[in-house]
């Protein structure tokens, strides 16, 4: 039976969830969310962001219409990796995620890379 004259306070109301709280805040209690707030970026902050991989993707374009001799696939790759990291850390907030998040991600670009390499070693692509 519930006691309908029963006062109510502000604090009552409160549904703690400590599963959406970051590491280290699991004790139960209130978490103070300005120290998690993070610097998102602003909507202006993501159009230069995607100006600038437009214009790697320009210059990639570019690259592969241009005779570069040897540099044509260190250059390519270079600007893939400058673009994958700007898309991982940006676009998908791992700038503001756990660390461990970004060391998978980044070993898939080393494996991912390695792997390439491989291929293009196979098929004798450097000796050509």
């Amino acid at each position: 039976m519930t006691d309908v004259d029963a006062p109510t306070t502000p604090e009552m109301d409160v549904v703690h969830d400590d599963h959406d709280a970051p590491a280290g805040h699991g004790d139960g209690g209130a978490v103070d969310h300005d120290d998690d707030h993070h610097d998102h970026p602003s909507d202006s902050r993501y159009i230069v962001i995607a100006l600038i991989l437009a214009a790697i993707t320009a210059l990639e374009v570019a690259a592969s219409y241009i005779d570069l001799g040897p540099i044509f696939l260190p250059a390519l790759l270079g600007m893939m990796v400058v673009k994958f990291a700007i898309v991982v850390r940006m676009f998908m907030h791992l700038k503001f995620d756990d660390r461990i998040f970004s060391w998978l991600f980044y070993t898939g670009l080393v494996l991912a890379l390695c792997v390439y390499l491989a291929a293009l070693a196979t098929f004798r692509f450097f000796s050509a």
